[in-house]
């Protein structure tokens, strides 16, 4: 089952505050520049999910260290977010699935924006699912563009052609990322950093 949009909302902020401190008018940013416009975070989700987190203890946030000048006109401080030890292990938690879930529309894009993070087996196998997803959604929509296509008229055809052009390239896409990561495999020396990552505690 996919998962939900606050989990992957989760995901993404535990990322980029693993790589560093954020306030949330600046992880709002990286998040609208790490997943495009057209998945755009508002402030409205953003920090009821900001806070749930801080709950779970898994990030804290403290006030900024330099106060602003507007400071002293009664504006609030900006809170400054960070991962605790339990946010790490959460994030680690999380980057180390690999099944459905992480192969969906909903979650995939994000998987991949923190796949430095992730170790090259989980990696393989959320593309090789991503791939094997994406082929069986082609070839269902190949049998309706077939069995419909007298029916619809040369605007709707066309909609049809351009949705599978796109499922296409993302297959090839795919493909040549799926082949740079087993190229990698075969070249890497069994002591190599892969397997020192599976005993890094960090």
């Amino acid at each position: 089952m996919a998962r939900s949009r606050s989990d992957v909302l989760e995901t993404a902020i535990l990322g980029l505050l693993n790589e560093s401190p954020l306030h949330g008018y600046e992880l709002r940013k990286r998040l609208n520049l790490m997943l495009g416009s057209f998945r755009a975070f508002s402030y409205g989700s953003l920090y009821p999910a900001l806070k749930a987190m801080v709950a779970h203890g898994h990030i804290v946030g403290t006030e900024s260290p330099t106060t602003p000048p507007h400071a002293l006109s009664g504006k609030r401080a900006r809170i400054v977010y960070q991962l605790t030890a339990e946010g790490k292990e959460r994030l680690q938690t999380v980057l180390a699935t690999s099944g459905p879930a992480a192969w969906e529309d909903e979650s995939f894009d994000v998987r991949f924006a923190f796949f430095a993070q992730t170790d090259a087996e989980t990696r393989l196998r959320i593309l090789e699912g991503r791939r094997s997803r994406l082929t069986e959604r082609l070839e269902s929509v190949k049998e309706s563009a077939a069995r419909t296509r007298e029916r619809l008229d040369e605007y709707t055809l066309e909609l049809q052609r351009h949705g599978l052009e796109q499922v296409e390239r993302e297959v090839r896409w795919l493909d040549g990322l799926i082949t740079t990561e087993r190229d990698r495999r075969r070249t890497r020396p069994s002591s190599g950093p892969e397997n020192r990552h599976g005993q890094d505690n960090h």
